[in-house]
């Protein structure tokens, strides 16, 4: 890796995921040439240590992209879109809803799930999630010929989900909990509840069905996403969603809330 702590240029994409989690969420995306922030759920200070930590460079950031309001996705956005001078791309419902967090931001671009957009040399399409928010977003991200789809914070994935992630070469796929661990763990039960509904957050076999029916030939890598601290364990989520690989080839791992994963390429 270069002295300016940034990837370098190739035919694809590089993406890390710097926390996943209830305690916060962000996605560092580039090509080379742009380079993004998919939510901001942590502090300023832990986002650039993170980045850092696997020497890539904050000053770099070209954007940041919102999924949806939730404190988990949005601690830090404000605070990293000031510091670095770059805009904030999200909802109108996800900017109102979060405008506590968010504070004063000077450059907002609105975008709407279906309608796709481009940062630079990244070409981004969202679309909605079921989840408890106002505007919830997934992404896909297209770069040379390469494209990354991310879904996370969603309680069901029905076929639209399912047809915007089937020709992605990397995945970002939510495996929250372990049915049993949530129904016998210690969280209340309107707040189990709320994780098990349609609105809430995908079990490790919702995810390893998910992948069974969006999984292909040039599928390389998917990374485990929001995995419980409480009701799931990274071992439990690797068993149950690799069975959902079948005969593809892709490499699957988790991402934590406390580590981010490795900076990953794809190239084309």
């Amino acid at each position: 890796m270069p002295d300016n702590l940034s990837p370098s240029p190739g035919h694809g994409i590089h993406f890390c995921v710097l926390a996943s989690g209830s305690k916060g969420n962000a996605v560092y995306v580039s090509d080379g040439e742009t380079t993004v922030l998919i939510d901001a759920g942590l502090s300023g200070k832990e986002l650039e240590k993170r980045m850092r930590r696997r020497n890539l460079s904050p000053e770099r950031i070209n954007a940041i992209v919102v999924s949806h309001e939730h404190t988990d996705h949005i601690r830090g956005v404000g605070v990293m879109a000031r510091r670095y001078q770059v805009p904030v791309y999200l909802t109108p419902g996800t900017g109102q809803n979060g405008s506590g967090l968010l504070g004063r931001i000077t450059d907002v671009f609105h975008f709407q799930p279906g309608h796709s957009f481009c940062i630079q040399t990244l070409a981004f399409h969202p679309f909605a999630l079921p989840h408890d928010a106002a505007d919830p977003s997934g992404f896909t991200v297209a770069s040379r010929g390469v494209k990354l789809g991310i879904a996370t914070d969603l309680g069901i994935a029905p076929a639209m989900v399912q047809a915007h992630l089937a020709d992605c070469q990397a995945l970002v796929l939510e495996a929250n909990h372990d049915p049993h661990m949530l129904v016998e763990g210690p969280y209340p039960w309107p707040l189990k509840q709320r994780i098990a509904g349609r609105t809430g957050h995908l079990s490790n076999a919702d995810s390893r069905d998910l992948l069974g029916r969006v999984r292909h030939d040039a599928l390389r890598h998917v990374v485990l996403a929001h995995l419980s601290e409480v009701n799931n364990t990274p071992e439990c989520a690797l068993n149950v969603v690799a069975e959902g690989l079948g005969p593809c080839r892709a490499k699957l791992t988790v991402a934590t809330q406390d580590q981010p994963t490795e900076l990953i390429t794809i190239l084309s």
